[in-house]
């Protein structure tokens, strides 16, 4: 296998340059910052601030977005070069960030050139008096290869939650810096990019008497309702050092579940939580869509901007297929329909219909499905309802047939080295679906690699549900008896993915908090 590329001037992207940023690190471990996040930094300067950085995301051969954040309406003004000197740059007055966004604002940058590394620099223009700037903040990312190129890349899900915070104290969210250590070309975040349902202690004991401590804010002090509160929430996590770092050096493909809004959610549901004085999760879900699409360097769809599922192109060996499976699905239930009906959706026919085009023209030599669920782990909401599409051994049913309908045409279209990632059960492990172990056995073998958390409460693992053939060909997951696992305990989780350029050959590895390789399985492309 051919070496991929050297980390690109590490010690340079080890460096965060932000000058005029709010200041975190002076707080003291369980430090509370006020209802707006910002004042403090607003008041000391009379320049605007970029108060959580700058990140890329959703890259393509030609460009990237490129998302910011200010704390006044501004302007935003990139500049971008092939050289981290900026030699010869090229300067974009972008858009307005006002109120009604919450001062976020995004670039779609397009026409640069294919495989190329790119180094921008952010400023702010004050639009009450345009003399004023704010301090230039940094970023990089790379564009997709037109042709051959060794690929890497990550994945992970799971930030901030079951009452796991920031703990300075402790190094705050210390797997981005392994993450970013591995100088990836992007990073996949599976989903639950934050905990609306889950508020954030200033202290927490610990099993062995010692005591957890989280940086806090009044956004995270309790479960988001308003906008205010789940714009807060993404906020939050933002005021890791290592996660602001790792946003403007690594480009992000950012993928949603059910806790970007409240657990195992579905559209309709009423809730029956004492915490909540808003129970339309309908309404809810909105609300949490729009901070989402605010807050993370998404590329909007051009028919419907609030579409969250997208194909992502990564060059001739790439395709990345991100599906949402929460917004279209029908209640969760016994899960046990034997005919496919309304009850039974679960990516919706629009999204099957897609994913099955996306896959059909597809020529990259491999298609990365990003998935926010497993396949074949069973997930239960409650004592008699499913949250996954798995029910339990025995046949396809209930969600189950649509899953059962999209395998069975990615076999008869013999759409070759179709590979599932994933996150969602804290823990980590490797799967190999197998039909002649399935219940339901028309379809293509194929392999699904889960991780995460990030930085939450670990867990697991998982039953196994027989329909689709799993087998665990590796996992790690606490011991029996043992739940919601602290940061500090180590287990927390992300894969990595290399594509040899020569081969085309993909190594999956999964790796733990330090970056240290816990697992491989190499997969030899069919031709």
């Amino acid at each position: 296998m051919s070496q991929h590329r050297k980390p690109l001037l590490l010690a340079s992207r080890r460096r965060f340059i932000q000058r005029s940023a709010l200041t975190v690190g002076g707080l003291a471990a369980g430090g509370v910052l006020g209802p707006r996040l910002f004042s403090i930094a607003s008041a000391a300067s009379a320049r605007p601030q970029l108060p959580l950085g700058v990140a890329s995301g959703d890259v393509a051969s030609d460009g990237a977005v490129v998302w910011s954040k200010t704390d006044r309406p501004a302007r935003m003004i990139l500049e971008y070069a092939t050289t981290e000197g900026f030699q010869n740059p090229s300067r974009i007055v972008g858009p307005a960030a006002l109120s009604p966004g919450d001062y976020t604002a995004r670039m779609v940058l397009r026409g640069l050139p294919a495989g190329q590394d790119i180094f921008y620099r952010v400023q702010f223009q004050d639009l009450g008096d345009l003399t004023t700037l704010s301090e230039p903040v940094s970023g990089h990312f790379r564009t997709a290869p037109a042709g051959l190129r060794d690929i890497r890349f990550v994945w992970s899900g799971d930030t901030a939650g079951q009452g796991w915070g920031i703990n300075e104290a402790w190094g705050g969210m210390k797997i981005y810096r392994a993450m970013h250590d591995l100088s990836p070309d992007f990073f996949i975040h599976s989903g639950d990019t934050i905990y609306a349902d889950g508020p954030i202690q200033a202290e927490v004991a610990l099993d062995d008497g010692s005591v957890w401590h989280n940086l806090t804010t009044e956004e995270k002090s309790k479960v988001a309702e308003t906008i205010e509160e789940f714009r807060g929430n993404y906020a939050y996590n933002m005021l890791d050092t290592h996660v602001r770092e790792f946003n403007s050096q690594v480009p992000s493909i950012m993928q949603w579940d059910d806790h970007e809004t409240v657990n195992n959610w579905y559209p309709g549901e009423i809730l029956e939580d004492d915490r909540y004085t808003e129970k339309n999760v309908s309404l809810l879900a909105a609300r949490a869509r729009q901070a989402f699409l605010e807050y993370n360097p998404v590329r909007f769809h051009p028919d419907d901007r609030e579409r969250i599922y997208r194909a992502v192109h990564y060059g001739p060996l790439l395709d990345v297929f991100v599906i949402d499976m929460r917004s279209y699905r029908a209640a969760n239930s016994a899960n046990r329909q034997e005919s496919a009906s309304a009850e039974t959706t679960f990516l919706g026919s629009e999204q099957i219909r897609w994913l099955k085009q996306q896959l059909l023209a597809s020529r990259a030599t491999w298609k990365v499905i990003a998935s926010d669920m497993p396949v074949g782990l069973v997930v239960r909401d409650g004592d008699s309802a499913f949250e996954n599409l798995a029910n339990g051994d025995g046949p396809a049913l209930g969600r189950e047939l649509e899953i059962a309908d999209l395998l069975r045409f990615i076999k008869h279209n013999d759409v070759q080295n179709v590979v599932w990632l994933t996150a969602d059960v804290h823990y980590t492990a490797a799967h190999y679906y197998d039909p002649a172990n399935a219940q339901f056995s028309d379809f293509t073998p194929f392999w699904e690699f889960v991780s995460g958390p990030l930085n939450a409460g670990t867990f697991g693992p998982n039953d196994l549900d027989n329909t689709f053939g799993p087998q665990v060909v590796y996992q790690k997951a606490p011991e029996a008896g043992k739940a919601n696992l602290p940061p500090s305990a180590g287990m927390q989780f992300f894969g990595q993915v290399t594509i040899d350029a020569a081969s085309g050959a993909m190594r999956v590895s999964l790796h733990d908090l330090e970056g240290v390789e816990l697992f491989s399985q190499m997969l030899e492309p069919v031709v």
